[in-house]
């Protein structure tokens, strides 16, 4: 009997938390890494077989640590997931328009995302390549597909996360390793944002994100797909 499959999540608090329990009923094995012992706890008090492990997505021995912590105590690494959302908030959403910004704006925006997925790229692309196989999967906004008013400095930052996600599917492919983009493109229902009163169809929800993490995560070197974009149908689409 082979091995269950392996999971490294990274930022486990709404939709990594999703990723870890679809693939956990899956009966796939898992770690999640996030940087408060408090998202860290409610996930196991939820999910008692997940392994953890507290730190920043963005500081590169953290990220080696998950690596190594999967392969080693959980016998293998097969998906490993970027779902990191850090963005300040003493500002509107976005970083505001381009011309009132202050300089240290962009700065701002773009060392709450980019660095994150640097380091998980870099090193879980790097993984997945001694292995020859598996799946890597950077999660983003919408922005990283076009840049809105007043969001400048967030779609630079996912503008970054999309072209290294892209230059790393184009490099791995070859070897065996997919890397896809997963975009969604739209509000995420959660805690902090539950969307009262609102229809459902014009949010996603964190387990619509991780079906189609799960979806990636199955195709076969025969279809992959590279960047998938889902929209609540109640959202404006812009194809």
């Amino acid at each position: 009997m082979s091995a269950p499959p392996v999971l490294v999540v990274f930022g486990a608090r709404n939709v990594g938390r999703a990723v870890v329990a679809d693939r956990l009923a899956a009966g796939w094995r898992a770690l999640a890494v996030a940087r408060s012992d408090e998202t860290l706890d409610a996930l196991r008090a939820a999910h008692p077989g997940v392994e953890v492990l507290r730190g920043d997505a963005g500081d590169h021995d953290t990220v080696a640590e998950a690596l190594a912590r999967a392969e080693r105590d959980l016998g293998g690494l097969d998906l490993v997931v970027n779902a990191t959302t850090s963005v300040p908030r003493d500002h509107s959403f976005g970083g505001g328009p381009v011309i009132d910004a202050p300089p240290e704006r962009l700065e701002s925006w773009m060392s709450g995302f980019l660095p994150a997925a640097w380091a998980i790229l870099r090193a879980g692309g790097a993984a997945l390549d001694r292995r020859g196989s598996g799946t890597l999967v950077q999660i983003s906004g919408g922005s990283a597909r076009r840049a809105m008013p007043g969001r400048g400095p967030w779609a630079a930052a996912q503008f970054g996360a999309r072209a290294l996600t892209h230059a790393l599917a184009q490099e791995l492919r070859p070897r065996g390793v997919h890397v896809a983009l997963l975009v969604a493109d739209g509000v995420i229902q959660t805690e902090r944002n539950p969307m009262e009163g609102r229809p459902p169809e014009e949010s996603l929800t964190a387990e619509d994100v991780a079906a189609a993490v799960a979806y990636l995560a199955s195709q076969t070197p025969r279809a992959w797909t590279h960047e998938l974009v889902i929209t609540p149908a109640g959202d404006t689409w812009v194809p």
